[in-house]
């Protein structure tokens, strides 16, 4: 029986998104709806992908939250009186009404995952690294068909419960996994990536590294300089679309330790500096203890970034040959989207 598969797209960052695109290049045989705040701007999309776009869910000005808010412990993210949760609901159950067989891959939403089960929407949950043993995680993992980490299962952190047993860990890809690698790069150059989700990674803190290390030569994707750069050796490159010869071109990257970041960073082989930033769940800090022994690898917190020496951590990083055996998988994406496949073919085989 022929059957969609939908993913729900959470807005924060870019990272979901990216990991969606790419899982969707192996499903180009089945009809795929994607569901998402952030999506108004996507273009040249297959023609088998649908998208559906959702109001935020966020308060408008009108729409005072300080008396009303009700907090509860299943749920992350439900205030009351919020027209545009009602909204998203209505869209949502609507999706699921007029496309079933459906089964929805949610990366990520606890209350997205829960209402598909409750619309009798069968769900696979995408998961993500960090402490998710509160409620509302176990009731949306219990209620889904199975779990899928886009990591090896070497990279785990935490205890190996029942949440544990339902996982498939496919090992780790990223965009740049067909890029041919170039370890050691320019050996002077420097890339430091700033992401779209908030970061510590500031001018004043990129300015101390290049006062630190002038005969290093930095370049900064995704942060304009905002004040004159009297640096010659300090490069703000701003917004860039393809940014793959110029971080293939580097020696050593720096950047947060978001999943996206440490896949591509992994794909290319780079030495790295991770910074993990204060995420719900710690997230960042999870991920950053999956691999912060490796070899050519060097864990710097938030409030260190203007005590450390610079010129000491990437000089000893320069000196490392750097290890990323086993991070990524060949056919990752390939196993993810046959997990997906087989699961809904499963479900859907007597209907």
């Amino acid at each position: 029986m022929k059957f969609t598969i939908a993913f729900y797209i959470h807005h924060h960052g870019s990272g979901h998104l990216m990991r969606t695109l790419q899982i969707v290049e192996g499903l180009k045989d089945y009809l795929i709806i994607l569901i998402g705040s952030g999506l108004k701007d996507l273009t040249g999309v297959p023609s088998n992908v649908k998208i559906i776009h959702l109001p935020l869910d966020i308060a408008i000005e009108s729409e005072n939250l300080s008396d009303r808010n009700s907090k509860s412990m299943g749920f992350h993210y439900a205030p009351i009186d919020v027209k545009g949760i009602r909204d998203r609901v209505a869209i949502l159950t609507e999706v699921f009404q007029e496309n079933y067989p459906l089964v929805l891959v949610v990366d990520v939403s606890v209350e997205v995952a829960l209402l598909a089960r409750l619309a009798g929407v069968p769900t696979i949950i995408i998961r993500q690294q960090g402490n998710r043993t509160d409620l509302p995680h176990q009731l949306a993992y219990d209620s889904a068909e199975l779990l899928i980490a886009p990591f090896s299962s070497e990279m785990y952190v935490g205890e190996k419960d029942k949440t544990y047993t339902k996982t498939v860990f496919t090992g780790g890809f990223s965009r740049f996994d067909s890029i041919k690698n170039n370890v050691n790069g320019n050996l002077n150059t420097v890339c430091i990536l700033v992401g779209k989700g908030g970061t510590s990674i500031t001018e004043i803190v990129i300015k101390k590294m290049a006062f630190s290390c002038p005969e290093l030569h930095f370049k900064v994707l995704g942060l304009k300089q905002s004040e004159n750069n009297n640096f010659s050796n300090l490069e703000f490159l701003g917004k860039v679309d393809n940014p793959v010869e110029i971080l293939n071109g580097a020696q050593i990257i720096i950047g947060n330790t978001g999943h996206n970041t440490v896949m591509e960073v992994a794909s290319l082989n780079k030495r790295f500096i991770g910074i993990p930033e204060n995420r719900p769940f710690d997230e960042q800090v999870e991920k950053a203890k999956s691999f912060q022994n490796r070899k050519g690898i060097k864990i710097v917190t938030p409030d260190e970034l203007l005590q450390v020496d610079w010129q000491i951590i990437l000089q000893n990083l320069k000196n490392e040959p750097v290890d990323w055996k086993g991070v990524i998988a060949p056919n990752a994406v390939a196993t993810l989207a046959i997990t997906i496949v087989n699961t809904a073919e499963n479900l859907f085989k007597n209907s």
